[in-house]
């Protein structure tokens, strides 16, 4: 086998909206910026003509294609990965700028022929600041990596495709991403947890590197408490649906952990700091019950975005049973596009 480096390795940068122009730009410079650089840098756009040709007239030093399949996340980035032909390819998303050695970290384990794949932490870089009500057990609502994940490189279920590696051959053998199965518009599934469940299959292991870390950025909009409570609904709703096309619940093993340990844990945390005497010392009491708060309410929405799932799956299986009430109303609140 061929050791794993970097030079062994592509960089696929998917996008889709001018809107997120300037933090393009800085991706695909930090992706150039990689030492030892990447054998090339292919920046794909999803179904967005002005998009495309700016980023052929603007971008130098890298390839620049058009997502040739359905739009949606898991095309654009298969767009990217077929092109490619080195052993090994990385996804780094759009909004996210990684350090000089972030390739080199990321592709290191691939020296055990049982890796078939890595990922590595996110930091989230806030347009303004951390809102004071959100534990870091819920970073990953932003995009970023959370409290409760290794703190040191360890085999894990899955990695998130903002900043990913594959072995090309296993990547292959499963197709990809699911097409059809992913990022678009309102509508928000785990095509990266997919993925990664079944290259799983195929008998190889997946990787986390904290230290090959990136950057991603988290707008104001995505700071509110409006948006964490949709995005909690819209997970709890693609849980469901991957666990269907993946066997059951059993492909469900670490959102059960996260669910039984990791939140109640800092749910515990936070009561107490509630309770606390007043001089107990920071984070200030009110802060603390606003967090555990926090928790309940994600996991209910969790809760009612699984709930909907289920009730959507069964009443497209059977044809006239029409969807209880609830169900219909949280499913029409998140088809609002995530801003």
């Amino acid at each position: 086998m061929t050791a794993a480096g970097p030079a062994q390795a592509s960089i696929v940068i998917p996008c889709h909206s001018e809107r997120g122009w300037d933090a393009l730009v800085g991706a695909v410079a930090s992706a150039l910026a990689q030492r030892p650089a990447p054998a090339e840098v292919v920046v794909v756009v999803d179904h967005n003509p002005r998009l495309y040709e700016r980023a052929r007239r603007e971008l130098s030093g890298v390839t620049v294609l058009e997502n040739r399949f359905p739009q949606g996340a898991s095309g654009t980035r298969n767009t990217g990965a077929w092109h490619t032909t080195t052993p090994l390819v990385a996804f780094l998303d759009g909004d996210i700028k990684a350090g000089p050695q972030w390739l080199a970290q990321l592709v290191a384990p691939f020296e055990d022929p049982s890796v078939v794949g890595t990922g590595g932490a996110i930091a989230a870089a806030w347009h303004r600041s951390q809102p004071r009500w959100m534990p870091d057990e819920l970073l990953w609502a932003v995009g970023a990596s959370y409290a409760g994940m290794p703190v040191d490189t360890a085999p894990v279920r899955n990695v998130w495709s903002a900043s990913m590696a594959v072995r090309r051959d296993v990547f292959t053998e499963v197709r990809g991403f699911r097409e059809g199965f992913g990022k678009l518009g309102g509508r928000n599934r785990p095509e990266d947890t997919d993925l990664c469940l079944r290259m799983n299959a195929t008998g190889g292991r997946w990787m986390y590197v904290p230290k090959a870390v990136v950057d991603h950025h988290v707008p104001a909009e995505r700071s509110t408490f409006r948006f964490v409570l949709r995005r909690c609904y819209a997970e709890g709703r693609g849980k469901v649906q991957m666990a269907g096309l993946n066997q059951g619940s059993s492909s469900l093993g670490a959102e059960r952990s996260y669910l039984t340990r990791t939140l109640p844990r800092a749910l515990l945390r936070d009561v107490r700091g509630a309770i606390a005497p007043r001089d107990a010392g920071p984070p200030a009491r009110g802060v603390h019950a606003a967090r555990a708060a926090t928790i309940v309410v994600a996991v209910a929405a969790a809760a009612v975005g699984g709930a909907a799932e289920t009730i959507g799956a069964r009443s497209r299986a059977e044809p006239g049973r029409r969807a209880h009430l609830p169900a219909r109303l949280f499913a029409a609140a998140a088809r609002r596009p995530l801003r």
